[in-house]
């Protein structure tokens, strides 16, 4: 059994899982060149799903003395879930002391749409997540990303909320550095806008008790 201690000894592991099309794979590659920039061992998973076909998808980033970035049953330090009921399945990835962030807007399944199965409730989705890990952030992606200009900037929403939370070791100058070096700046200045208040979500999370 891995310790608290020995946690925080052999780095941090961050769990990616979300629906195709939600801009996850992106989010992950984000993560881990912003690490490299800060010199930090980072090593990303390979990708897991059908992310080209609305399925599940699933990656990792593992930063510090860790050799593989393979993300076991209750070894993730922070969860982030881009949909709600990704988060819930991907529970058992964590344990105790982990942050979980997740996006409160669901993607319906076609089953769903077609009547043939029941979304859960929000509910149902946050309150076993709630009682079993250290934080749980519910992130109005979608509406903070519509605020910024695009719907499509979610993503940069969920980063901006893990990187204002100050999980990760990394100055601000780093990821904005990151953001320009990587995005097209036809649509830089909209996904800053999302990073900007994904941030101060993050920031304001730190102190936020649920209790």
């Amino acid at each position: 059994m891995v310790t608290e201690a020995g946690r925080k000894s052999t780095g941090m592991r961050i769990f990616f899982t979300g629906v195709g099309g939600q801009g996850t794979l992106l989010a992950t590659r984000l993560v881990g060149e912003v690490a490299l920039k800060e010199g930090l061992p980072v090593t990303i998973s390979e990708i897991h799903g059908m992310a080209q076909r609305g399925g599940v998808v699933e990656s990792s980033v593992a930063i510090g003395n860790i050799f593989s970035p393979t993300v076991a049953d209750g070894e993730a330090d922070v969860l982030m879930a881009f949909e709600p009921l990704e988060t819930l399945r991907a529970l058992p990835k964590c344990h105790a002391g982990t942050w979980v962030i997740s996006n409160v807007t669901p993607i319906i399944p076609f089953t769903v749409a077609t009547g043939k199965s029941v979304y859960p409730s929000q509910e149902a989705i946050y309150e076993p997540v709630a009682t079993r890990v250290a934080k749980l952030l519910r992130v109005p992606a979608l509406e903070l990303a519509r605020e910024a200009g695009s719907t499509m900037a979610t993503n940069m929403v969920m980063l901006g909320v893990l990187a204002g939370t100050g999980k990760l070791p990394v100055k601000e100058a780093s990821w904005q550095a990151v953001l320009v070096e990587r995005l097209p700046g036809k649509i830089l200045a909209v996904n800053q806008t999302a990073f900007a208040l994904g941030w101060k979500l993050g920031a304001e999370a730190i102190h936020w008790d649920p209790s």
